[in-house]
């Protein structure tokens, strides 16, 4: 069916403009009433909390601690042997896994042939860590870990620089669960790393 060119209303510019500002009262363009609904809110929102404090969903930290779960990945440590050297034998895969390049090994000459080689040097930069895991994951030798530590806030850059002694040491001062644990419960640790260290 074509259209009738007679019922067609054309409309200028300065019409639709003049007919929009029209229909505008002043106090509406101003926005007043939805800056008054906002606070509407808001003050809704804050007097419901008030009245019941139970269902907020925050937790009043440090009192109460947020439950992560069991692969959570927070601060690292370096596993021991028996004779309370590091595990590790700085075969480099960590530092090769890190996107982050955060890990700094020197390799030594270890005086037991069997081992071969130690880390010398060991340093983790805490500020440039991700913590993906990925360190946990390369390690061939089940030498470097991860704990659900999160709290370690600190003013120094430098106390986030953990070198080997801090790393094999610091979870003697503090109890703190184990974190991300690649194919745990998958493998029989005790056989990794040439029998049990």
């Amino acid at each position: 069916m074509p259209i009738d060119p007679r019922h067609v209303k054309v409309l200028k510019a300065d019409d639709i403009i003049r007919e929009h500002a029209d229909t505008q009262a002043w106090w509406k363009r101003l926005y007043l009433p939805a800056v008054v609904m906002g606070l509407g809110v808001t003050l809704g929102n804050m007097i419901r909390n008030l009245l019941k404090p139970g269902g907020l969903p925050t937790i009043r930290y440090p009192e109460e601690r947020r439950d992560y779960g069991h692969r959570f990945r927070g601060r690292h440590y370096l596993k021991k042997r028996p004779s309370g050297e590091p595990r590790c034998v700085a075969c480099m895969m960590c530092a090769t896994a890190c996107p982050a390049d955060c890990i700094y090994i020197v390799a030594g000459e270890h005086p037991d042939p069997a081992i071969e080689k130690y880390p010398v040097r060991f340093d983790i930069d805490g500020l440039r860590c991700i913590m993906c895991g990925y360190c946990v994951d390369a390690c061939p030798e089940d030498a470097i870990a991860m704990t659900r530590e999160y709290e370690w806030a600190s003013y120094e850059r430098e106390d986030f620089i953990w070198d080997k002694e801090y790393l094999l040491n610091w979870r003697d001062e503090k109890i703190v669960e184990d974190g991300y644990q690649p194919y745990e419960g998958e493998i029989d640790k005790s056989r990794m790393s040439r029998g049990t260290l």
